[in-house]
């Protein structure tokens, strides 16, 4: 027991001695000397002793940044032949409050007599309260240096001061926030997203709903993005599934959560897609996109009249729903030849005259749906219905509007 009460006797004189020495260094104005000599005592000894080793680097660099700062003050005057240097005055700003956290800290940790007694939580706090604006700025000029790991640490200090342990007791009214202060959220939140470090923009974005409701959108979207690129497996997109489904749920008249959900479920199996569409349906009677979805899932299985009945539903809701109308034109059209395929005389490879009929009946329908479509997209800028038409006016026996149709388009003579 003596032994070792000894070794940690000799160990913290030599800590002290540490600090002392880097002090000496330090106030001889050799700081790269100062850092490199104060560094074993960072993570060594007691929480006194590394809270005074951290507290020393905070000075070396404060000083640093302070000498650098009065360079830029003095480089303003027009007789002034020197030039700061930014990234020095930033960097060290930026290494100065790092290393004043970690002092602060291990401040707070009880001593050896399980008493916490901070010894320079005051001064740090007086030091380092206007760093804020420094922060900021100091980001700003990093990202116009395309230097996004020094912006978003800049900026990500600035988001996170009061929340650490130097400021996280003292009162809003003590340390108010700048205005700026949810932009500089936005872009830790942005810039995160850009960077592909998609947990940090989740948390920022999460932040910026919080505190500023104005930016909801914004934060919306990068928060909603930023999960999605975040999925690496199978249980991720079933997670971020149900977080869009809570999400769409909640906000039935957003359309960003109930898109990205068609997307996550481009790839399920048909009945899955299916059962999906049916629970969107009773969910929201008035999403028209989720009757087209049905239509276009019935289509793909050849089940016309349901295809026709889902797209119908859709127009319903929107009666000019240009792709709509198209789809449903085709629809009909290909009831007409699966209709025409099942009346036919096997032996004589033709139609009555009552079945035929039956069949230009819902070729009739096609029409209508066709040349609704040409009305409303007479470019066809959303829609192909140049040919569709053509034939449906070949199958009626319509060589008037045949005629009118090759006149505009040569190629639907071939």
């Amino acid at each position: 027991m003596l032994a070792a009460m000894a070794v940690a006797s000799s160990s913290a004189f030599a800590q002290a001695d540490v600090v002392k020495s880097a002090k000496k260094l330090f106030d001889k104005g050799e700081f790269a000397q100062a850092i490199e000599a104060v560094k074993p005592a960072l993570e060594a000894g007691t929480s006194e002793e590394k809270a005074s080793a951290w507290n020393l680097l905070s000075q070396i660099y404060f000083k640093q940044y302070s000498d650098q700062s009065e360079i830029a003050i003095k480089s303003a005057l027009p007789t002034s032949k020197e030039k700061a240097d930014s990234v020095a005055m930033y960097t060290n700003a930026i290494d100065a409050w790092e290393s004043a956290v970690k002092a602060d800290e291990f401040d707070h940790q009880p001593n050896e007599k399980g008493k916490v007694k901070p010894k320079f939580c005051a001064d740090t706090q007086n030091r380092y309260k206007t760093f804020g604006v420094l922060f900021a700025q100091g980001g700003q000029y990093f990202y116009n240096q395309k230097n996004n790991e020094q912006a978003i640490r800049l900026w990500k200090a600035y988001v996170n001061m009061r929340e650490t342990s130097v400021y996280k007791d003292m009162a809003e009214k003590d340390f108010p926030k700048e205005p700026f202060f949810n932009d500089i959220v936005y872009y830790c939140s942005f810039l995160s997203y850009q960077m592909k470090n998609y947990k940090d923009a989740e948390i920022y974005a999460q932040k910026l709903l919080e505190c500023d409701p104005s930016r909801k959108s914004d934060a919306e979207n990068i928060l909603v993005y930023a999960k999605r690129d975040n999925c690496k497996t199978a249980a991720d997109s079933a997670e971020f599934k149900k977080f869009l489904m809570e999400q769409h749920k909640a906000d039935l008249s957003n359309d960003r959560y109930f898109n990205l959900l068609i997307d996550m479920h481009q790839h399920d199996a048909p009945a899955a897609k299916e059962a999906w569409i049916d629970e969107e349906i009773a969910l929201n009677p008035q999403n028209k996109m989720a009757y087209a979805l049905k239509g276009e899932a019935k289509m793909n299985t050849e089940k016309w009249d349901e295809a026709i009945a889902a797209f119908k539903k859709a127009l319903e809701i929107d009666p000019n729903w240009v792709q709509c109308i198209f789809n449903t034109g085709i629809c009909y059209n290909s009831k007409a030849i699966a209709l025409n395929d099942q009346l036919m005389d096997k032996k004589t490879m033709g139609l009555s005259k009552e079945n035929a009929e039956k069949v230009k009946v819902v070729l009739r329908d096609a029409l209508s749906y066709m040349e609704k479509t040409r009305e409303l997209d007479p470019n066809q800028e959303m829609t192909h219905w140049a040919y569709p038409l053509y034939r449906l006016y070949y199958s009626l026996g319509n060589k008037e509007k045949m005629a009118e149709l090759e006149a505009l388009d040569p190629s639907l003579k071939q």
